[in-house]
């Protein structure tokens, strides 16, 4: 793909709020789009610079197995469902342990894991 066919599509994926597909765009082509800065409209560009600075300091990017953890812990966190919370932490104790993931927890996630001693409180 060519860089002003990219740029273009991450303007419009921004545009129209589809920031997981321009996230995907984004973090593949990371090195590229920083050399082509000028391609990107506004929002693009503070994305961009964003994930870059997320790079730079040692946080991973969350992949799409990941992302769905995530997802099923905030659900049944939302619906008090606690013995598929314990399921799904019998094989993902490593995973919560990471400072990144609390970003994306919901606050019936965080109270519930905090309660069970799964994850750390940030308060203290």
């Amino acid at each position: 793909m060519r860089i002003e066919e990219l740029s273009k599509d991450i303007n419009k994926f921004v545009e129209t709020l589809d920031l997981v597909t321009a996230r995907k765009l984004i973090e593949n082509n990371i090195e590229v789009l920083n050399e082509n800065k000028r391609l990107l409209n506004s929002n693009a560009r503070e994305l961009l610079k964003f994930f870059t600075e997320r790079l730079e300091s040692g946080h991973q990017p969350i992949s799409r197995d990941e992302l769905a953890t995530i997802t099923a812990i905030n659900t049944y966190a939302s619906n008090f469902d606690i013995r598929s919370i314990k399921f799904i932490l019998k094989n993902k104790t490593k995973f919560l342990l990471r400072d990144d993931v609390n970003e994306y927890l919901n606050s019936d996630a965080k109270a519930i894991l905090i309660g069970m001693g799964a994850i750390k409180n940030n308060k203290e």
